[in-house]
C-alpha cells in the first residue's frame, strides 16, 4: 500500500428492473461501478441474471479497463449486480477471488457481492472442511456464499436461508445477490459498512455502497438498509425482513467519514463533505497555530484543510499538484521506492507554499512514512514552518470488519506518543482530532451508532 492510507474492501451495486431490455442493467451496473471505483481499484466486475441464468465478467484492473462496449453487450437480463474490490481476505492477484462470485449448488445459482469481512471465516472454514468442502478461492465471500447455501437445502425460500446465515456469519457484511429468481439484500445486524437504495423513473430498483452511485444512473435515493435488514426483489415488489434489525443499535464504521466515502455522498442522512470540513473547524478550535496558509492533503485531506481554514482565518491555499494517473501506473508499488511513488502522485506548488509558515492537514495517519514524504517535500519546495493537523484521532488499534489494517504493526500511533510522531515525521507541530468530537463531525446521523474501535480497542464484536 504505497501511499500510506487505510483501505477498505469494495463497493457493491445492484439493479434490478423486470421490463428492461438488452443490455441496458449491464451498462447501468458499469455507470454505478464507475462511481465507486474509490472503493477499489484491483479487480471489478459483474453479474447478470436473464430467465433464471446468471453471467457474469470479471478480471483484475479498474472498471474502465475490465469493460468495453463489446463486453456489455453480451449481458442482458433484468437484474443485474457488480463489485469493484480491494482485498482485505484473499489474494491480492486471485482472478478467480474477484467478485460477483457466482456458484452453483442443488438449488441453483447464487451471484452474491460482498462489502466488509467475516471474522469467523476460519473457524467456519473448519466445519466446512470437516465436511469435504472444495473451495475455488481463499476469500471469506466463499465461505458466506456456502453458508448461505447451506441454509437454503432446509428452509423454504433464499431469503430465509439469509436471515438463518445471519445468525451464523460475524463480521461486517453489506450483500447484494442474486437468485435464478430474486434480488436480495442484507447488511448486517451492527451496520458497520454503509448499504442505501433508490429508485429511478422508469421503475429500476437500486442498490449501492453510496449515494454517488444513485445519482451515476439518475435513481432517486430513498433510504438507507438498516443494521440487519433483509431485502427481497421479485416481480418489481419489494419485501423487508426485518427480524435481524435493532439487535446492536449499528456501528457505523466512522471511517466512511473520515476517508472512505466519497465526500459527494450522503452515508445514513450525513454529507461525507460536511463530515471533513466540521473535523478542520473542530482541529483549528482544538489546536490552533500561529500560520501563513492552510493546505490540504489531496483528495480527502482538502475539506478539512477548508474547514481549519475557516474556523481559524488562516488562508486556505492549493498547496499541491496531483497526478490523477498515478494509480495506472504499469510500475507496481513494490517495484519503486515509497518516496518516488509519493512524487509521482503528489507535486507541491512551489509558487505558494516558499517562504510560508504551513498548517499541513491530512485525513489519517497509519504508519507516518507517507506524511514524512510529503513534509520533506514541503521543506524542499522552501515551506519554513509545517504544522500538521489530522482530522482523526491517532489510528491505534487494527480493524477485522473490512479494512486492510489488522496488525497493530503497521500502526505508529500505537507505540509512539504524539512528541515522538512529531520528531519521527519531521513537522513542526502535530495534532489529532480529539475523539471526544467525534460525535460532532456525524450530526445529521440518525438511529445508528458508530465504530471508533481503530480509535480506542473497543471492539464491538
Amino acid at each position: 500500500m504505497y501511499d500510506d492510507k487505510v483501505r477498505e474492501e469494495c463497493g457493491v451495486f445492484g439493479i434490478y428492473n423486470t421490463n428492461a431490455e438488452g443490455d441496458y442493467l449491464a451498462k447501468q451496473t458499469y455507470l454505478g461501478l464507475m462511481a465507486l471505483q474509490h472503493r477499489g481499484q484491483e479487480a471489478c466486475g459483474l453479474a447478470v441474471n436473464l430467465n433464471q441464468e446468471i453471467t457474469f465478467h470479471k478480471n483484475m484492473g479498474l472498471v474502465d479497463e475490465v469493460f468495453s462496449e463489446e463486453v456489455l453487450s453480451r449481458f442482458k437480463g433484468h437484474m443485474a449486480i457488480g463489485h469493484c474490490r480491494y482485498s482485505t481476505a484473499g489474494s491480492k492477484k486471485d482472478k478467480d477471488a474477484a467478485q460477483p462470485l457466482v456458484i452453483n449448488y442443488a438449488k441453483g445459482q447464487l451471484a452474491i457481492a460482498h462489502n466488509g469481512n467475516i471474522r469467523n471465516v476460519l473457524e467456519l472454514r473448519a466445519i466446512y472442511d470437516e465436511k469435504g468442502a472444495i473451495y475455488r478461492t481463499h476469500t471469506d465471500t466463499e465461505i458466506i456464499a456456502y453458508t448461505i447455501a447451506k441454509q437454503r437445502l432446509s428452509e423454504g425460500s433464499i431469503e430465509k436461508a439469509v436471515a438463518k446465515a445471519m445468525h451464523i456469519l460475524e463480521g461486517a457484511y453489506s450483500l447484494i445477490m442474486m437468485s435464478p429468481s430474486k434480488m436480495i439484500v442484507a447488511r448486517d445486524p451492527f451496520g458497520f459498512r454503509p448499504l442505501c437504495f433508490g429508485r429511478k423513473a422508469d421503475g429500476s430498483v437500486v442498490f449501492a455502497s453510496e449515494t454517488v452511485a444513485l445519482d451515476a444512473v439518475d435513481a432517486v435515493y430513498e433510504r438507507d438498509v438498516m443494521p440487519g435488514e433483509i431485502i427481497t426483489v421479485q416481480h418489481g415488489e419489494i419485501k423487508s425482513n426485518t427480524e435481524n434489525c435493532g439487535q446492536n443499535g449499528g456501528k457505523m464504521c466512522i471511517f466512511e467519514y473520515i476517508y472512505f466515502a466519497r465526500p459527494d455522498s450522503t452515508v445514513q442522512g450525513q454529507l461525507v463533505n460536511d463530515s471533513r470540513r466540521s473535523a478542520g473547524q473542530l482541529l483549528a478550535k482544538a489546536s490552533p497555530v500561529e500560520a501563513d496558509i492552510v493546505i490540504g492533503v489531496p483528495d480527502s485531506g482538502i475539506p478539512s484543510a477548508i474547514g481549519y481554514s475557516e474556523a481559524s482565518g488562516i488562508p486556505y491555499v492549493e498547496g499541491f499538484g496531483k497526478n490523477r494517473y498515478a494509480g495506472r501506473t504499469f510500475i507496481r508499488p513494490d517495484q519503486m521506492s515509497r518516496e518516488a511513488a509519493v512524487r509521482l502522485k503528489l507535486n507541491p506548488l512551489r509558487k505558494y507554499v516558499e517562504g510560508k509558515r504551513v498548517v499541513l492537514v491530512d485525513d489519517s495517519m497509519v504508519r507516518g512514512t507517507t506524511n514524512k514524504i510529503i513534509i520533506k517535500m514541503l521543506r524542499e519546495a522552501g515551506v519554513k514552518e509545517v504544522h500538521l493537523r489530522m482530522s482523526s484521532p491517532p489510528y491505534k488499534y487494527p480493524c477485522y470488519y473490512g479494512t486492510d489494517v489488522s496488525t497493530t504493526s503497521q500502526l505508529i500511533a500505537t507505540d509512539h506518543t504524539i512528541a515522538e510522531i512529531c520528531e519521527e515525521i519531521g513537522a513542526d507541530s502535530l495534532a489529532f482530532l480529539q475523539l471526544s468530537d467525534l460525535p460532532h463531525i456525524i450530526p445529521d446521523v440518525k438511529d445508528i451508532g458508530y465504530c471508533e474501535a481503530c480509535f480506542t480497542g473497543d471492539y464491538p464484536i
